[in-house]
């Protein structure tokens, strides 16, 4: 009895004391991820997604607000205890502009103030410094003040004293980076007149002074953010009575054309009127309220910049990204939907033909490596063929006793080819070198076929032009869930691509399940090749580069086992896209070439390219940004956006299912599907990258068979009469003639 061999468990290497390191191409997609999504998060914090509060205090009583600072001026000093409010000499006025910096329009009034040679006090939102930070910079550099204005704009009397700290230090850290100073000026959010203070509002302001700021309010309002044009804007921002004023404006917001307008004439007329235009230390004779800072607090504060403005850049890549791929997907939609209707008019008519008919017996191999648990029921099947076959099981080095099965059942027309284990490509040009006929079909040993499935799948070869064809591979064990997934994946996905990629002439992949090729073809290039781990592609993608045509048999049907575990579908498909990566790669010269190679190189290669690797690639985008738009908004616009995707895809898949006969029951699962199927595609193939790009290299992997997959309707197999363990068969030899 042969024995099972083990690969040896991670847990079993680390034995000897050595630490279990996690291998790159897991520890890159997984960095990757958390990256992403911190800059997504970072983003959201910055631009007011997350954290954001925008409930505003309705008015309070007064009774606990001293009577000096309600009749007092616009400087409240609450520090080190005192409450003590302050106001501008006469003919003194001090503009003040908030919300911002913003990126169109407070370019403009820095203009302006420069130009009529003018300081003011910029109050600036943590959110807008962190995101424009070089017109902080440029405000301090051409002598005008910066004042805190929290970092997300909320109304602080309804914060925590925590909250109100970060706020501040979040605003600071963000005006340190910015122009490498702190400030010790601040006005809260929503503010106005001193005598406007209440009950709610004016612990705040007790509260900030024991942090070491100066609240200022206001005693003129512009009130430019109602828009009330220039000359309205003029006169509310006047003094009265020749008094000083800090006047309130705004350089973010909307649209703020009018206060420039307006900031253009006041500036020029008030100074006419003997008025002064200073920042707010020099209007007081004050001590500046600017800081330098230095050492680790600048450093933070620069880094705070630079991931902000990373975040951004990142986001917006992120955004064209998404745009290429809802065109891509949109793309391959419309593509499916009209092409494979075409494919499906033209093959159905009536009296289509492929040319003569086709009934020369052809060759069938089987490369079987440890397959004891099918090869019965697959050769079976063979055996009530409607097309007259050989079959020759080519069993490479398996060591289940595959090779004694099939002989054991004594069938006509079945021949057994023993190798040491090569690998699936050798096998199959052993089968090639002792095949009697000039059409092969291969297909795997854990496929059954249908009766009628060779005689369809050779039809084609009545056209000279044809050497290669692929038939419809279908997913037998689709009980399960994730059979059920793989069974909507392979009707709308590759069936359905097939018959777009037919009516192209680009055909990518001939399935290793079921497919046909002309022997002269195969000879012409050079049989099956081991230089990549998907051969089929390999192959297909020689096949259109010599010339020959390669076409989509939807009546040739084949029965394959799928995987039926997570970590089973994982090798598979990472097997898969690794494999296509390296085809595609292997016959890029086909982008440069003329002819027939050139036409592939310049459609089919373009096309795999964009719909096979770089949209499924970038596809987790939608759901990044759902994920997104559901935590931090607009979540109805969002869902709006998923649903109308879902629908398309809906679409795509009803008709897939619809050509191909399928009940529409299995699409019950297609939402799940999207959810969580699609997810673990996703990282698939990211892994696959990450393997191609790292210069990895990944083995052919086997996967665990149950022989649970029958042809419908067909016969029940016969019960063998030799075990699944039986003698090995790696190495044996028999004749072949």
């Amino acid at each position: 009895m042969a024995t099972r061999t083990r690969r040896p468990r991670a847990a079993d290497r680390a034995r000897d004391g050595s630490r279990r390191r996690l291998p790159m191409r897991l520890l890159l997609p997984c960095l990757l991820l958390v990256a992403l999504m911190a800059m997504l998060m970072l983003r959201g914090y910055v631009h007011s997604e997350i954290l954001a509060d925008h409930r505003v205090q309705a008015p309070a009583s007064a009774d606990r607000v001293p009577e000096r600072i309600l009749e007092g001026g616009p400087v409240i000093d609450t520090r080190s205890g005192r409450t003590q409010s302050l106001s501008l000499k006469d003919h003194h006025v001090v503009l003040t502009f908030d919300d911002g910096p913003d990126p169109e329009w407070t370019p403009k009034v820095l203009d302006v103030l420069k130009k009529h040679q003018a300081h003011a006090v910029f109050f600036v939102t943590g959110t807008m410094a962190s995101r424009y930070p070089d017109l902080v910079s440029r405000m301090v550099e051409e002598g005008h003040e910066v004042g805190l204005h929290t970092f997300n704009h909320p109304d602080l009397s309804y914060q925590s004293k925590k909250r109100i700290d970060w706020e501040l230090s979040q605003n600071q850290l963000a005006i340190s980076g910015a122009a490498g100073i702190r400030t010790s000026l601040f006005r809260p959010p929503y503010s106005s007149f001193a005598d406007a203070m209440d009950n709610k509002s004016w612990p705040v302001t007790e509260y900030i002074g024991t942090r070491g700021y100066i609240t200022i309010v206001n005693n003129t309002d512009s009130e430019d953010w109602r828009k009330p044009g220039v000359e309205q804007i003029i006169r509310n921002a006047t003094p009265k009575g020749g008094k000083g004023a800090i006047v309130l404006m705004h350089d973010s917001g909307g649209d703020r054309h009018q206060t420039v307008q307006a900031l253009d004439r006041f500036l020029p007329q008030l100074k006419g009127q003997g008025y002064e235009f200073d920042n707010l230390t020099e209007a007081l004779g004050a001590p500046s309220a600017h800081t330098q800072v230095t050492g680790a607090e600048l450093w933070k504060g620069k880094a705070w910049v630079f991931l902000v403005g990373a975040s951004d850049h990142i986001t917006e890549v992120l955004v064209v990204a998404l745009a290429i791929i809802g065109f891509l997907v949109i793309s391959r939609f419309v593509l499916m939907l009209l092409l494979s209707g075409v494919h499906a008019r033209r093959v159905r008519r009536r009296g289509f033909r492929w040319g003569d008919p086709v009934f020369e017996p052809v060759s069938v191999l089987v490369p079987a490596y440890n397959e004891a648990k099918c090869i019965e029921n697959t050769v079976r099947s063979l055996m009530a063929s409607e097309h007259p076959i050989e079959v020759l099981v080519i069993a490479d080095g398996s060591s289940d006793g595959t090779a004694r099965i099939v002989e054991a059942m004594g069938l006509p027309n079945v021949r057994v080819v023993r190798q040491l284990n090569a690998g699936k490509p050798a096998a199959l040009n052993r089968g090639l070198a002792n095949a009697r006929y000039d059409i092969i079909v291969m297909m795997d040993g854990d496929t059954v076929f249908e009766p009628s499935t060779v005689r369809e799948l050779v039809q084609p070869f009545g056209d000279p032009r044809v050497g290669a064809v692929a038939g419809n591979a279908k997913v037998g064990n689709r009980d399960s869930l994730i059979g059920a997934w793989q069974h909507i994946e392979y009707v709308m996905g590759f069936n359905l691509d097939r018959r777009m990629y037919d009516v192209l002439r680009c055909m990518p992949t001939i399935p290793g399940a079921v497919g046909a090729f002309r022997r002269s073809a195969l000879e012409r290039v050079g049989g099956m090749s081991d230089d990549t781990l998907a051969e089929d592609t390999d192959i297909t993608m020689a096949m259109h580069r010599d010339g020959w045509r390669v076409v989509y048999a939807e009546k040739a049907r084949a029965w394959t086992e799928a995987p039926e575990t997570v970590q089973q579908l994982w090798s598979q498909r990472y097997r898969w896209s690794y494999g296509t990566m390296q085809a595609i790669w292997k016959h890029r010269r086909a982008l440069v070439e003329r002819g027939p190679s050139g036409r592939f190189g310049r459609v089919g290669l373009p096309l795999v390219s964009l719909f096979m690797v770089l949209a499924p690639l970038l596809a987790p985008l939608i759901d990044v940004f759902l994920i997104y738009g559901l935590v931090f908004g607009p979540t109805q616009k969002t869902v709006m956006a998923w649903l109308g995707v879902l629908a398309i895809q809906v679409v795509c898949a009803a008709y897939a299912f619809r050509l191909d006969r399928e009940k529409m029951t299995h699409l019950i699962s297609l939402p799940l599907q999207q959810i969580l199927y699609r997810q673990l595609m996703y990282v698939v193939l990211l892994q696959s990258w990450i393997t191609a790009l790292t210069g990895g290299r990944l083995r052919w992997q086997k996967l665990r068979r149950t022989g649970v997959v029958e042809a419908p309707g067909g016969p029940v197999p016969r019960q063998r009469t030799r075990g699944a363990n039986d003698s090995s068969d790696q190495g044996e030899r028999r004749p072949v003639g």
